[in-house]
């Protein structure tokens, strides 16, 4: 096979054009450092080649939902996109309100009232080393897509869970959102290969970590709301409001390690994160776990969420 020589730049810009890619139709606006701007042309939505991001996944991100044209939980986003780059010494390219500023820009340009917001934040171009002094600059991608809900029936019938064999991230890489995130790919196509909706991870001591992108809580035994130690997880954002929601209505909380039978003796196992809130398991390896039906406590605590959400 003998490829093109593209020479003449408008073959490359038409060669782009042409691309095909069945996301595009959700794809609203996107913002780029690399171009100087936004743009509602999914077309432009390109990181060079060599950019540490693609060749070392040297860089952090954030995923953000508005709903109404509203950020939910804006500022504790952005204090953990914040955290994750100080974590890898990486500088953004602006202050964090000039992110914020950007980042609504954005949001307006999309014009769509409930939104995904996916925010990257990489070491920058470089000449495909490791080493992390020799990219040209830090750069800042964003992209706003429409938001499309969990189906009904995940909430109404709950969902199925099981245990991941892919091994854990160490701590330090496990509490932050890094672009490193091929453990969280292969953990998403396990649950998938297995007809599983999500899989979790267990630590080196056994105890229960998080799924692919989710958190995952419990009410134990004892009938407190409980969630892992943050050593080897991300802290959900949504988990943690939901904990300060039912603080507020005189719930009992507990973060501590879990076991499995913690786990399997449980009155509720919930899986939480930024997409879809709050959503039952009802199975364990394809086995019902507990009653089988979403219970009134997972109602209640869905409820507050969906209020707080503005929804």
């Amino acid at each position: 096979m003998h490829p093109p020589v593209l020479l003449n730049e408008s073959q490359i810009i038409q060669n782009i054009k042409s691309q095909q890619n069945p996301f595009f139709k959700d794809y609203l606006a996107c913002y780029s450092t690399w171009l100087g701007g936004i743009t509602t042309d999914p077309h432009w939505m390109i990181v060079p080649m060599d950019d540490h991001l693609v060749t070392r996944g040297d860089g952090v991100f954030e995923t953000l939902r508005a709903i109404n044209h509203q950020v939910y939980l804006f500022d504790a986003h952005l204090e953990r996109f914040w955290r994750s780059a100080k974590t890898i010494s990486l500088e953004p390219p602006m202050s964090q309100a000039g992110m914020k500023e950007i980042i609504l820009e954005t949001l307006k340009i999309a014009n769509h009232p409930d939104t995904m917001i996916r925010a990257y934040l990489s070491r920058g171009p470089g000449n495909f080393s490791v080493n992390p002094y020799e990219p040209t600059g830090p750069q800042f991608y964003l992209a706003v897509t429409k938001f499309n809900p969990t189906p009904a029936e995940k909430y109404e019938k709950g969902v199925n869970i099981g245990i991941s064999k892919i091994p854990g991230k160490p701590s330090w890489l496990a509490r932050m959102k890094s672009c490193n995130y091929l453990p969280n790919v292969l953990m998403r196509k396990e649950a998938i290969d297995r007809g599983l909706d999500y899989v979790l991870g267990l630590d080196d001591q056994n105890y229960l970590t998080e799924s692919a992108t989710e958190n995952f809580i419990i009410i134990d035994s004892a009938g407190i709301l409980t969630c892992p130690m943050p050593d080897f997880i991300l802290q959900g954002t949504t988990m943690g409001r939901l904990f300060n929601l039912a603080k507020q209505q005189g719930w009992k909380t507990a973060v501590r390690p879990i076991l499995m039978d913690d786990l399997l003796q449980a009155q509720d196992v919930m899986m939480i994160g930024t997409s879809f809130g709050l959503l039952p398991v009802t199975k364990f390896e394809n086995k019902i776990l507990g009653t089988g039906v979403p219970s009134e406590r997972f109602k209640q605590l869905l409820n507050w969420l969906l209020a707080d959400m503005g929804l």
